[in-house]
C-alpha cells in the first residue's frame, strides 16, 4: 500500500517496526482516532541470501541499550521449557520451538531474518490450520513473521510479535513446488487492496480468502486476526449468516498483503498478559466509517514532526526477559 512520505519519515525516527496491533490499542476506539501504528506498513521487505551477523554492542549491559539491540542478536533459543511473558508488545519468549521452513501445506518466507520460533502452541496452530485451510481450497499456507528465538522486539518489523504467540501469513497461496532461496527471499506478497483504498482489487481478490481467514478465526485458539479496513469491508460483504467469527476480524492500518493472526496465552504460560476480549458483534457496521474517512486515507502531514519514541529497554520488560536475553 502506498504510505506518505512523511509517516515513513516519522517511522523511521521513532525505530521502524509491523503488527504491533496492541500499542496502540489493537481495537481503535470509537470515540478517537488511533495513532498510525508502524508496525503494519506493507509490502514485507525482502530478504538476503547471505546474511551478515549483527556487530557486537560496545556496551551491551548498559541500561540504556534498546532491548530489540540485544534480543535481535540472539540466534537461538533460551533453553528450557516453553513460557510466553508478558505483553505482546512488550515481553519475550523462553523455550521457542521452531517452525520447520518446509510442511505439508505450508512454506516459511524470509528465512534470512528467523523469525519463525514461536510457543509450541503457536506451532501446532500453524500445522492445523494449515491442514484445515486446504479443506477450503487454499494450496497451502506462506508463513511470514512470527517470532525471534527469544522473542522480545525487533530491530525492525514489529512492535508486537515478541511472545511467540503471533505470525504473519501472506494472502498469498503455497506455489505447487517447494520454493528455493531466492524465491523466499525476493519474491512479493500480492496487495489485495485497491488504489482507492476503499475496497479489495477485484482483480486479485477471490472469496476463497475470506474461507481463509474465516478458517482461522474459527480456531478455539485464535483471539484477533489484523487487516487493511478494505479487506475487513469485503469478509463482512462476503461472510453470508455465518457471522460470528468476525468480531475476531480486526480493521488495523497496512495488512494489505497479509494478515496477522494472534493466539491467546498459552495455559502453561503464566506470565503472559492477555488482551482484553474484543467487543461483541460482527464489526461490519459504524466501526468501519473511520477507516474510510478522507482524514484517515490521506491524513494531513503534522505541522510539528512528532518526537521520536524513547527506545524500549529491559528495564520496560518483565524481569526474567533479563534472564533469557542475556543468556549465552
Amino acid at each position: 500500500m502506498l504510505v506518505p512520505i512523511y509517516v515513513l519519515l516519522a517511522l523511521f525516527l521513532v525505530g521502524c517496526g509491523p503488527a504491533l496491533a496492541q500499542a496502540p490499542p489493537s481495537t481503535p476506539p470509537q470515540a478517537a482516532a488511533p495513532a498510525q501504528d508502524p508496525d503494519t506498513l506493507d509490502p514485507t521487505p525482502p530478504g538476503s541470501l547471505n546474511p551478515e551477523p549483527l556487530p557486537p554492542l560496545a556496551n551491551p549491559d548498559s541500561p540504556k541499550t534498546a532491548a530489540k539491540e540485544l534480543f535481535g542478536r540472539k540466534p537461538t533459543p533460551f533453553p528450557g521449557p516453553a513460557r510466553s511473558i508478558g505483553g505482546y508488545a512488550d515481553g519475550c519468549l523462553a523455550g521457542a520451538t521452531v517452525l520447520p521452513i518446509d510442511g505439508p501445506a505450508w512454506q516459511v518466507m524470509r528465512l534470512s531474518r528467523n523469525r519463525n520460533w514461536g510457543n509450541p502452541h503457536l506451532i501446532a496452530f500453524l500445522e492445523r490450520f494449515a491442514n484445515n485451510a486446504k479443506k477450503v481450497g487454499w494450496n497451502g499456507l506462506l508463513v511470514g513473521d512470527m517470532s525471534q528465538p527469544r522473542g522480545g522486539p525487533m530491530i525492525s518489523g514489529h512492535a508486537s510479535h515478541q511472545l511467540g504467540l503471533d505470525a504473519d501469513i501472506w494472502f498469498t497461496p503455497m506455489p505447487d513446488h517447494v520454493q528455493t532461496r531466492e524465491e523466499r527471499e525476493f519474491s512479493w506478497a500480492v496487495d489485495m487492496v485497491a488504489k482507492n483504498l476503499l475496497d479489495v482489487d477485484a482483480k486479485v481478490w477471490t472469496h476463497t480468502r475470506t474461507d481463509l481467514v474465516r478458517t482461522a478465526a474459527q480456531d478455539a485458539a485464535v483471539t484477533r486476526i489484523f487487516v487493511n479496513a478494505a479487506i475487513k469491508k469485503a469478509m463482512c460483504r462476503e461472510a453470508g449468516s455465518d457471522r460470528d467469527w468476525l468480531s475476531k476480524v480486526r480493521p488495523w492500518y497496512g495488512h494489505a498483503e497479509h494478515f496477522h493472526v494472534r493466539i491467546g496465552c498459552p495455559p502453561d504460560s503464566p506470565e503472559c498478559k492477555p488482551q482484553p476480549p474484543v467487543p461483541a458483534g460482527d464489526g461490519c457496521g459504524h466501526e468501519l466509517d473511520f477507516w474510510f474517512k478522507e482524514s484517515t486515507l490521506h491524513p494531513t502531514p503534522p505541522l510539528i514532526p512528532p518526537q521520536p519514541k524513547p527506545a524500549l529497554t529491559l528495564a520496560g520488560l518483565p524481569a526474567a526477559c533479563k534472564q533469557i536475553v542475556q543468556a549465552p
